[in-house]
C-alpha cells in the first residue's frame, strides 16, 4: 500500500494546530474536506490516529509515530524535488549548512577549505542554527548539512564524527587563570562552568560536565544568559569559565584568553544529515572532512 502524502500533509497540520478549524485554514480546504482526509487515511492504515474530544484533537501512539515519519518522509520528497529541479535546469548544486553556536564561524571556514582541496568547484550556503531549528531544517529538506557538537539525531538523521577538536579554557583577560600557560581540567572545581544548554537536553552541555567528572569533581555551572554568541565571549566580564575549542592565547579582542588544558581532553564535531537522501556534493564533503 502507498500512502498518500498529501493525507499525511493534512494529518501533521491537524495535529499541530489541534484541531480541525485552524488546520482547515492553514491549508486552504473546508473543514469537511479535511475531515473526510483523515478519516480516509485511518482507514488506510486500519487503526486510529486522533484523539477527538471537546477539548481539541490530539495524536493518539500511532498517530504521533506516523506524524515523525511523515515529517520525514516529506522531507525526502522535498529534497528529491529541488535535486531534479536543479538537474534538470542546469544549476549548481550548493551545499547548504547549517551549524550550532557550538560549532565556530573559523571551525566551518576551515572544513570547507579543507574540502575545497578536493573539490574546487564547491559551493556552500553556511547558517547558524539553533540546535532545534538544525534538526527541523535537516528533515525538512531545508539543509543538506548540519555540523554541531554532542546533538543526538533526531529520527530521520544519520551521524558522523568528523573531528576531535581538543578543548581548552576560556577566562576573562583579567581572571587569575588568564596568566597561566596551561592549566589542569580538575584545577577548575570550584569554578563556574559557562555552558550553552540544560543538562539532559543538551549533548554538549552533557558531554563537558562528564569531562569534568571524570576529573575527580562535579562541576557548578551556569547556563550563558546572551545564546548564539562565540563560545569564547561567554566569560567576557564575569569570573567565569568555558571549556572552548579554541586555540590558546588572546580571543575576543584581547577581552578574553584561552588556557590550553593538559593532559588534552577532546569535543567531538559532528556532521548530520537527512539518511535515505541523495547528495553527491554532501557525501564528497564528508569524504573530505574525515566523515
Amino acid at each position: 500500500m502507498g500512502l498518500d502524502l498529501r493525507k499525511l500533509e493534512h494529518l501533521v497540520a491537524v495535529a499541530e494546530e489541534g484541531g480541525f478549524t485552524r488546520a482547515a485554514a492553514r491549508l486552504h480546504l473546508s473543514q469537511q474536506a479535511l475531515s473526510t482526509s483523515v478519516r480516509s487515511l485511518e482507514r488506510e492504515v486500519g487503526v486510529p490516529l486522533l484523539r477527538r474530544d471537546a477539548g481539541g484533537v490530539t495524536a493518539l501512539p500511532a498517530g504521533q509515530a506516523l506524524i515523525d515519519d511523515a515529517r520525514v518522509l516529506h522531507g525526502v520528497a522535498r529534497s528529491a524535488l529541488q535535486r531534479a529541479r536543479r538537474i534538470g535546469r542546469g544549476g549548481t548544486e550548493v551545499l547548504r549548512i547549517g551549524h550550532t553556536p557550538a560549532v565556530t564561524s573559523d571551525e566551518v571556514t576551515a572544513l570547507v577549505h579543507t574540502a575545497l582541496a578536493d573539490l574546487p568547484g564547491l559551493h556552500t550556503d553556511v547558517h547558524q542554527h539553533y540546535p532545534p531549528r538544525l534538526a527541523e531544517d535537516l528533515i525538512g529538506g531545508d539543509i543538506d548539512l548540519g555540523l554541531c557538537r554532542g546533538m543526538r539525531p533526531e529520527r530521520g538523521l544519520t551521524r558522523t564524527t568528523l573531528t576531535q577538536d581538543r578543548l581548552a579554557v576560556a577566562v576573562a583577560a583579567d581572571h587569575h587563570l588568564a596568566g597561566r600557560d596551561h592549566v589542569r581540567l580538575a584545577e577548575l572545581a570550584g569554578e563556574r562552568l559557562v555552558v550553552w544548554g540544560d543538562p539532559g537536553r543538551s549533548g554538549y552541555t552533557d558531554l563537558l560536565l562528564a569531562h569534568c567528572r571524570q576529573a575527580g569533581f562535579e562541576p557548578d555551572y551556569v547556563r550563558n544568559p546572551i545564546q548564539g554568541t562565540p563560545p569564547v565571549t561567554a566569560v567576557i566580564a564575569t569570573n567565569h569559565v568555558a571549556l572552548v575549542t579554541a586555540p590558546p592565547g588572546p580571543a575576543a579582542g584581547g577581552r578574553t584568553q584561552v588556557v590550553e588544558l593538559r593532559p588534552a581532553v577532546f569535543a567531538p564535531l559532528h556532521a548530520l544529515w537527512p539518511a535515505h537522501t541523495t547528495g553527491e556534493v554532501r557525501d564528497a564533503f564528508l569524504a573530505a572532512t574525515g566523515g
